[in-house]
């Protein structure tokens, strides 16, 4: 399988803006089997959850569904969706080639510190689902830093974890070694997608990268806007799995 992740200077709260820039930076190049985009890829890390909502199916989850359909792989990203508590969702979905939805997860853990919570509903529920040889669980940003929900997906059978963000400049090491670290305990390839440049608030500096299931980098954007790729092999992957007990081994 071969996976992409397009890192993206992220123009503040404007749609169609940033979706014109990712098609333009992808080209027609196609992205093998999964592309993914960043955490609210359409308008950036925004509190002003009214102008980023959309109701289910609307116009950002069309264009999701549409650029599959055009590069013939899956593609992630996540958007922004109403709720029912006056709150909306922080979301990661997922199309098949085909154009139809393969998973709708909502991040579980909201980043109180920048008062998401406020605004966002947190999700309950763990997701995954297949893709060729893949099992893929969508994670977002601050739950990165919650290792048992990582743990509940690898007990679910994920082999390929997949993390969007829009983590800042000032912790981006704990970005890449957490990410690693998520690899390396659930024996699972790991892609992590960051935004780069500046918003009103903050800076990012990207490091969007792939880890294989043995905690190294095989891709690495650094801070520039653009794609990295990889290749990965889940036959290794199964050979590790096989010789190293440390799933089999757990007790929780």
């Amino acid at each position: 399988m071969r996976i992409t992740g397009l890192q993206l200077d992220i123009a503040w709260e404007a749609k169609v803006q940033n979706q014109t820039r990712i098609e333009g930076i992808i080209g027609s190049a196609g992205a093998d089997d999964l592309l993914v985009l960043p955490e609210m890829f359409s308008t950036g890390f925004t509190m002003n959850s009214a102008a980023a909502a959309e109701e289910e199916g609307g116009a950002t989850e069309q264009w999701l569904s549409s650029l599959a359909r055009k590069l013939g792989c899956a593609v992630m990203g996540g958007n922004v969706r109403e709720s029912t508590d006056g709150r909306c969702f922080n979301e990661s979905l997922t199309y098949t080639s085909d154009g139809m939805l393969a998973c709708r997860y909502q991040k579980i853990h909201p980043f109180s510190l920048g008062e998401e919570d406020k605004h966002y509903a947190a999700g309950t529920e763990v997701k995954s689902f297949a893709l060729g040889n893949a099992v893929i669980a969508p994670f977002i940003c601050y739950d990165l830093r919650f290792p048992e929900a990582f743990r509940l997906a690898s007990k679910s059978g994920a082999n390929l974890i997949a993390v969007i963000a829009n983590w800042p400049s000032k912790r981006i090491q704990h970005w890449v070694t957490l990410l690693q670290a998520r690899a390396i305990e659930n024996l699972a390839y790991v892609i992590g997608v960051n935004r780069t440049g500046k918003d009103p608030h903050l800076e990012y500096t990207g490091r969007s990268v792939i880890v294989d299931y043995m905690g190294e980098i095989i891709a690495d954007a650094g801070s520039d806007e653009g794609l990295i790729s990889a290749d990965l092999n889940f036959e290794e992957l199964n050979r590790w799995r096989d010789s190293f007990p440390a799933l089999r081994d757990r007790k929780l």
